[in-house]
Parts: C-alpha cells; sequence; structure tokens
C-alpha cells in the first residue's frame, strides 16, 4: 500500500512552508512515527513524521516552498527499503572561492629588445600564485621586468583579493528568517517609532536575590533571576499605561485588557518570542517556570505556533550578549517593546554623594501614533521605580510570601 505524506498546517493563516531539511534518504526504510523531515514556516520549525511502516520515496526536494496539504513523499508499506546509513541529511551550502579571471596566458617570448632574459617572465612562486589567483602579469618590478610575488599580491589585492584565505559560503535563508526581516523593515516604514531611555539601580533587586535565591530554587527547582521582576514591573505599569497595551487596527485603536508579555529568546533558528499569558495574575514562581519552559522549547528546536501567538507587549534582554545600550524594534502589531541591558557599576549621585551602583540602561521603544511622549516616558518611570523599590510596589512588602517560599 502507498501512503501520501502531506504537509499539515502549522497554524492558522499559514499556506505555505518550505522544505528545511530530509532526515532521511530517498527509498531509506522508515518507521511509523518517525521524524522524516524539518519544515520551516513564518513563526517557526516543525518536523514531520512517517505516518506507516515502509519504503520512503521523498517527492520535494529542501528548500522547495510547497503549500500545505501537499504530498511531499510516500511510503511504500509492502517495500523494504535500504537501512540507515545513520547520519541526517542536512541542507547543502554552496562553496565557492573568489578566484578572479581565467587562467593566465602564456607570458610573451623573449625579445631581442634591451631587456635580459627574465623580461615578462616570473619566477616559480610567482607563477604558481598567478595560477590560484587568477592574474596575468606582462611585466613586473624587479630588474628587466621581471614578475616577484609581490607584483602578484599588489595585483590581486588592487581587484579585491587578498593574501589569505578567500573562501565564501552561501545558502538560502530560511522561511523564518526571511519572514522576521520582512517584518522588522515593515515596522521601521510603517510605524511612527520612537525611543525613550532611562537607568536603573538593580542594587535592591540584587540584594534580595542574593538573599532568596538559594531558597527560592530549593521550593521552586528554577532560579530567581531578573526576567520574573521585569516581567512583574512591566504588569504593573501596563496597567497605569493602558495605550502602551494597545494596537492600531485599521482606524481603530485596540486596548487589551489582559497582559500577555511576549520573552525574546535568541534560537538556532533565529529571534523567537514565546508568549506569556495573563501575566498579570502569574506569580514570580510561575513568571520564572514559564520562562524557563519556553526558553528551552525555542533552544531545543520544539517550540509550537501556539507558544508565539498573540502577545500585547514584548520585552528583549540585549544584555546577556554584553549590550550597553539599544533601540529594540517594535514586534508588530504591539505598539511598545522594553529592552534591558547589561549591569554595570557606574559612578551615581546618592544623597549629595557619589557612590558605585549596578546599574542598567533600559529602553522602551514605541508607536507613537498611539502612544505620547507622556505616557511612554511615565511607563518607563513606572518600571523604575518598581524595580528600584521592588519589596514595597511587587512584593507588598512581604517578599517571602511573594517569593512563595
Amino acid at each position: 500500500m502507498i501512503v501520501e505524506v502531506k504537509v499539515p498546517s502549522p497554524g492558522e493563516s499559514i499556506s505555505e512552508v518550505e522544505i528545511a531539511t530530509w532526515l532521511v534518504e530517498d527509498g531509506e526504510q522508515v518507521e511509523k512515527d518517525q521524524e522524516i523531515c524539518e519544515i520551516d514556516s513564518d513563526k517557526a520549525t516543525l518536523t514531520l513524521a512517517a505516518e506507516e511502516t515502509g519504503a520512503i520515496s521523498i517527492k520535494v526536494e529542501e528548500g522547495e516552498t510547497v503549500e500545505v496539504g501537499q504530498v511531499v513523499c510516500t511510503i511504500d508499506t509492502e517495500a523494504s527499503g535500504t537501512e540507515s546509513s545513520g547520519s541526517s541529511k542536512k541542507s547543502q551550502e554552496t562553496s565557492s572561492q573568489d578566484s578572479g579571471a581565467k587562467a593566465p596566458n602564456p607570458m610573451p617570448a623573449e625579445s631581442n629588445q634591451e631587456k635580459t632574459y627574465a623580461s615578462g617572465h616570473a619566477g616559480p612562486a610567482a607563477s604558481k600564485m598567478m595560477r590560484e589567483k587568477g592574474v596575468n602579469l606582462d611585466s613586473g618590478s624587479a630588474k628587466g621586468g621581471r614578475v616577484t610575488k609581490e607584483d602578484v599580491v599588489q595585483a590581486a589585492a588592487a581587484r579585491g583579493q587578498g593574501p589569505g584565505n578567500r573562501s565564501s559560503s552561501k545558502k538560502k535563508m530560511s522561511s523564518l528568517r526571511r519572514k522576521v526581516a520582512q517584518r522588522l523593515v515593515s515596522v521601521k516604514n510603517e510605524t511612527a517609532m520612537l525611543t525613550t531611555f532611562n537607568e536603573v539601580d538593580m542594587s535592591p533587586i540584587m540584594n534580595l536575590r542574593k538573599e532568596y535565591k538559594e531558597a527560592f530554587k530549593a521550593k521552586h527547582e528554577v532560579g530567581l533571576g531578573f526576567m520574573s521582576f521585569f516581567t512583574k514591573a512591566v504588569s504593573r505599569a501596563l496597567k497605569d499605561f493602558p495605550d502602551v497595551n494597545s494596537q492600531i487596527d485599521g482606524n481603530e485603536q485596540v486596548k487589551f485588557e489582559y497582559h500577555d508579555i511576549g520573552i525574546a529568546v535568541s534560537s538556532p533558528k533565529g529571534l523567537m518570542v514565546p508568549v506569556l499569558r495573563n501575566a498579570e495574575d502569574m506569580s514570580f514562581a510561575t513568571v520564572e517556570s514559564e520562562i524557563k519552559r519556553l526558553a528551552t522549547k525555542a533552544r531545543d528546536g520544539k517550540i509550537e505556533i501556539d507558544d508565539m501567538l498573540g502577545g500585547t507587549f514584548t520585552i528583549t534582554n540585549g544584555g546577556v550578549f554584553g549590550s550597553m545600550l539599544s533601540t529594540p524594534i517594535i514586534n508588530p502589531p504591539q505598539s511598545a517593546i522594553l529592552g534591558m541591558h547589561n549591569i554595570v557599576e557606574r559612578p551615581v549621585a546618592i544623597d549629595g554623594k557619589v557612590e558605585i551602583r549596578p546599574i542598567m540602561y533600559v529602553a522602551l521603544s514605541y508607536d507613537h501614533r498611539i502612544i505620547d511622549g507622556k505616557e511612554s516616558v511615565g511607563f518607563l518611570v513606572a518600571i523604575k521605580e518598581a524595580l528600584e523599590d521592588p519589596k514595597a510596589l511587587l512584593m507588598d512588602n512581604d517578599p517571602e510570601t511573594a517569593l512563595e517560599l
């Protein structure tokens, strides 16, 4: 019996996908439920599993774009295929070397003019280099016009070639990467994006983490990180500044009563933004557990479309890569995004005295079409206030209860 394997629907509004990698060879014996292919959609990478046991016949090449419901392979349940080689078939990359022009023409014959026997000729080392770099020189800088290695290096450099390895590689961008690129460009072109900045003294949070991190991890089996404090501070600020938690729909502004906060995560497939649903109702422990779960799924390539749908606000943390300050780009159709950065000890004025404090610069990019400067600045100040006084503003002056210890 021949079983047709079709592309399933990865999610609402997605009509086509790209065949990223075949995990088996054509004609190979596959087992039922064995992963046979990776497919890229606009939002995530998914795997396709064999529906039956048998010999597989691949109908679509890697890199091809196919429609949802299209047959990409068949499985002959009555035939025996070849055994697996034990390694997955990987996407091929084309590699080319900047060899320049064609091989040099033969050197001109010696003339009877006032030149030495070496005029217009190159030594063995220079000749070899000319062949490798595709350079043809009729004369050089040495006595009598002899071509030297230095002449070849200079000629190659003038054509954009260097003296070292000049190889390069090329591969097609994934569907996810192309979609992210399109969305980022569209944000710059279609929104009135501005960014406001502030700084946060992280001492209070760092002191709380130092005091309670061991008990928190022992109780909840997850670390007490910075993201739970930032998520709670954002949710608190969104209640006071609802325009920041809204988006444009045609000629209307939609305000959300709930806080679905996206957390930007770097994965092998590119930037992904899984969403914490109803973050306003989450405890510190729930936030940390959900962030860990979703980040692990993203980095393992197991993130699902439903994990990333929606979102009313986004937090991105460039500080984990060492960024001191940046202008985050809005995640459409949202209207604002908060950028976190690294923590650096800096001199600051405290009660008229200079002290060294751990300072983080924070940035809020927002769509000025529906968020005014007053709201954007007030929103970021509210986050700063909550982070610099977390006991009072995020924990009701009872850290142990707030942390569920």
